[in-house]
C-alpha cells in the first residue's frame, strides 16, 4: 500500500495537465478513483478536479490513452480581432455611418458579435439618432469646436 503525506503548502496553482499526470500515475499504481480524488483534494485544495473528472480520466488511462492533454473540441475557432479587420470596419464607418452592424458584418464576412465588438469596444462608436458617431472626438473635430467657441467669446466680449 502506498503511503501519502500531505505537503507543507497545498498546490493551489496547478494545471489540469499536472493533475491528469497524477491521476495517470496513481491509477497505474492500482488506486481507485475515490482514493485518488481524496489525495488530490488534500494536496490541491480548492483547485482539485472533481470526482467525476478523476473517474473519467482514470477510465481513459485504463483504456490505453496516455496523453494528459484533453482532445481538441469541435466547433468554430475563435476569430481574433485583427488590425486589418479593425481598419476595414473603420473605413466602412467613415464611408457611411447609416449602415447597420449586420450589414457591416455581412460585407466583411464576420460574425455580428465580432463586428459589434469592433464598433463599440475597439473603435468606441455609439449610435446616436440612428447614426454611428465616434464616442470620443478626433483631434480635427476638437480643433473645430475650440475655434467656434473662441469666435463666440469674441462676439460676446465686444
Amino acid at each position: 500500500m502506498i503511503e501519502f503525506r500531505k505537503l507543507a503548502a497545498p498546490l493551489a496553482t496547478c494545471t489540469k495537465e499536472e493533475q491528469h499526470s497524477v491521476i495517470r500515475f496513481l491509477s497505474s499504481e492500482g488506486l481507485k478513483p475515490i482514493k485518488i480524488h481524496g489525495q488530490m483534494k488534500v494536496q490541491y485544495g480548492d483547485a482539485h478536479l472533481s470526482l467525476q473528472q478523476v473517474c473519467e480520466w482514470t477510465r481513459k488511462f485504463m483504456n490505453g490513452i496516455s496523453s494528459v492533454t484533453g482532445s481538441p473540441r469541435p466547433g468554430r475557432a475563435h476569430q481574433l480581432v485583427t488590425p486589418e479587420a479593425i481598419a476595414a470596419v473603420e473605413a466602412i464607418m467613415k464611408e457611411n455611418r447609416w449602415v447597420t452592424v449586420n450589414e457591416r458584418a455581412t460585407h466583411l464576412d464576420m460574425s455580428h458579435g465580432s463586428a459589434h465588438h469592433i464598433i463599440h469596444d475597439v473603435l468606441q462608436f455609439h449610435k446616436v439618432c440612428a447614426r454611428w458617431v465616434p464616442h470620443q472626438l478626433i483631434a480635427e473635430l476638437k480643433e473645430q469646436r475650440v475655434d467656434a467657441c473662441q469666435e463666440f467669446l469674441k462676439l460676446f466680449e465686444a
